[in-house]
């Protein structure tokens, strides 16, 4: 089961660290903003989803391995929860209505609460290898 746990964990972390720092700079780089955001924003709920499944699987398997490697993947799956079904729902919502004030704010947090998850993520896969 060990080695179960470290490989979901670290699925989940190189999927993570691949659509933030290798899929979406490259959108960013090759498309025009006006294809970037329609794309990107389509692609966040699946994105999210995939995330949930997979931490949610390496938090189960690593319940048998440790506790605290355990509470980092089910932090990162909740974060996950609340970014897919509230904060997102935000943020599409304040570039609906052109408030770039707003939807530069929520960004942000998404932003932040991404890298914690990559930290915790990290933290995790460290704990169990």
């Amino acid at each position: 089961m060990d080695t179960a746990a470290l490989l979901a964990a670290a699925t989940l972390l190189g999927g993570m660290v691949f659509f933030s720092f290798g899929f979406a700079p490259v959108l960013f780089k090759q498309l025009p903003m006006k294809q970037v955001r329609p794309l990107l924003r389509g692609t966040f709920p699946y994105y999210y989803l995939a995330v949930i499944a997979v931490s949610a699987v390496a938090t189960l398997l690593t319940l048998t391995v440790g506790t605290m490697p355990a509470l980092l993947l089910g932090a990162v799956c909740l974060g996950t929860v609340y970014a897919r079904q509230i904060l997102m729902a935000q943020i599409n919502a304040a570039t609906d209505a052109g408030d770039d004030g707003r939807f530069k704010a929520l960004h942000g947090l998404s932003v932040g609460i991404q890298l914690v998850q990559i930290g915790l993520a990290g933290w995790a896969v460290a704990l169990l290898g």
